[in-house]
Order: C-alpha cells, then structure tokens, then sequence
C-alpha cells in the first residue's frame, strides 16, 4: 500500500471562522476567517451600526479617500488581524466589556454600500454587576 502522509501543522494556527469584539475596543479577524476571505487583499475597513438589532457591518477596502475608515493590523505571526475601534465603540455607547467575544457572521450585499460582513451584538450575562 502507498500512502501519502501529511504532517498535520496546524496547533499554531487559529482555526477559528468567527469575528472577535475584545475588551481593548478592537474587532479581530483569526487567520482561518483572514485567509478564507481574503482579507489580506485589502487595507481598511469601513464599518457601519444598526442600533434596533444591535449589529455592526464591516465593509473591507482599499479606498484611501474614505474618511471613516479604520486600518487593518496584520499579525507579524500570521494570525489574521485587526482593528483598532474605539471611536466607533464610543460614538454608538458599546461596552467592549459587555459585547466581548466570538461572533458568528453573515455576508450581506446592501444597496449602495456593496459587501459587507454583519455580526450581531449579544450582552454578556457572565458579567458581575
């Protein structure tokens, strides 16, 4: 029998699909959602807030020109990115230390902005008062 045997490599990796909102008022992007999506391919993103359902829309870029963008930080260890929100994070009134955590995401395409990627808030019930 002939096999071909891969050497698994992968412990250091993050596996992880889902978009992160930590308690540093950043959102993060783990290498597995990086890589999939292709975000290495752009520089900025553009990000947008629906107070009713308490959902953030990421749209990725290249557009230098756009004022309201924020950049993406590359980990130097390949571990997918991030970026940097705070005054996102303030101007709408989100507790990063309330909306902590991994999100599962939906890609939508909204007339007039294009492509974006939507996460939806959920408060934290593990949070002592």
């Amino acid at each position: 029998m002939n096999f071909d045997f891969k050497k698994f490599e992968g412990r250091n990796i993050r596996l992880e699909n889902r978009i992160t909102v930590t308690k540093s008022y950043s959102i993060g992007f783990p290498s597995k959602f990086f890589a999939d999506n292709k975000i290495s391919d752009y520089k900025f993103v553009i990000l947008f807030w629906d107070e009713n359902s308490r959902a953030i829309a990421i749209k990725f870029t290249n557009d230098e020109k756009e004022k309201s963008k924020f950049s993406i930080i590359r980990s130097q260890a390949g571990y997918g990115g991030s970026v940097v929100v705070r005054s996102f994070f303030k101007a709408y009134n989100i507790d990063p230390n309330k909306y902590h955590g991994r999100y599962d995401w939906q890609k939508h395409n909204i007339e007039g902005v294009g492509e974006v990627y939507v996460i939806e808030l959920k408060e934290r019930t593990d949070i002592p008062a």
